[in-house]
């Protein structure tokens, strides 16, 4: 057994089985790719694959056993070359975040530009996505963290801390009715509303504070993008609801943000990283740069939090 089958194994697996598309991935051929999993699978007396013909259509039990298994000695072998690359080079290297539109337009730009700063020999590069994506890179290994305010807590391989808060705010135009009386669900409720689509920026608090009131509002538009209800709130299709961040006074001076904390609750912006990975410094700085109350262990790559109120 060598490190290239498990790797092999691996890729046939996050091919969806497709051994052309997971050979051209690892720049070998088809043929080779087969021969080497053929082997693995005679000498460890399993099969690995469930097959229809020639054609392999799922992993069997054990087989699910031996990637759980390949996963994590790759994972430690990508860890000993990380260590190893940390020594050779502290200030140079790749670091992938993954992040939902939210947070790169509004939060990271000013940690991004202070970390370009310090660490000018890194390559940063930074995915957006749905939470459920972002999610999914980092458990397969194809980002080194994310920032959400919806990161899944049933991840088990993840740990999950928390980075800063935040609120909602109603946004109206100036002028608008709902500025000359209390803000109120029954208040809102009473409006046409834009606001995120469910699965992002805290979406479902709004969603269960209306429930809990009895009220069911009429949200004409759903977007994943703040600008974007930013700019149907101005063209008087209804009352918005986004996060407080997503507002800037000298942009939106159109606008008008009323704070909705009280009917909404708080929200959490979250860092999530695998929990067996291990993290070059210059992560571990991204990381003190977007969130300084989070307790960095760099050395085992490990990290813990306490949010400061």
């Amino acid at each position: 057994m060598n490190l290239q089958q498990l790797r092999f194994l691996r890729e046939t697996v996050r091919s969806g089985h497709n051994l052309t598309k997971a050979a051209a991935s690892l720049g070998t051929s088809q043929p080779a790719l087969s021969r080497a999993i053929l082997e693995l699978e005679a000498e460890l007396g399993v099969s690995i694959f469930h097959r229809h013909g020639k054609r392999i259509v799922g992993l069997s039990e054990p087989g699910r056993r031996v990637l759980e298994l390949s996963e994590r000695i790759l994972a430690d072998v990508a860890g000993i070359e990380q260590v190893t690359a940390e020594f050779l080079s502290r200030d140079s290297g790749h670091l992938r975040i993954a992040t939902t539109h939210t947070q790169a337009r509004y939060i990271l730009p000013p940690v991004v530009a202070r970390f370009r700063q310090q660490y000018p020999g890194v390559r940063l590069t930074l995915l957006q996505g749905s939470p459920r994506q972002i999610v999914r890179l980092l458990v397969d290994r194809e980002v080194d963290l994310t920032i959400a305010t919806e990161v899944f807590d049933d991840a088990n391989e993840l740990q999950v801390v928390p980075a800063l808060e935040w609120q909602h705010v109603v946004l109206v135009p100036k002028g608008h009715s709902m500025l000359d009386g209390m803000l109120t669900l029954p208040a809102l409720a009473a409006h046409p509303l834009v606001t995120y689509v469910e699965e992002f920026a805290g979406r479902r608090r709004i969603d269960l504070a209306f429930a809990a009131d009895g009220l069911r509002p009429d949200v004409v538009l759903e977007a994943t993008d703040s600008d974007v209800i930013k700019t149907y709130v101005e063209l008087g299709l209804g009352v918005g609801i986004v996060a407080e961040m997503a507002v800037d006074p000298r942009r939106d001076s159109g606008l008008v943000a009323l704070p909705a904390g009280a009917l909404f609750g708080m929200n959490l912006t979250r860092i999530a990283v695998r929990r067996d990975a291990f993290l070059r410094g210059f992560a571990h700085a991204f990381i003190e740069m977007l969130a300084p109350s989070v307790t960095l262990r760099p050395v085992d790559g490990a990290i813990s939090a306490g949010l400061a109120r």
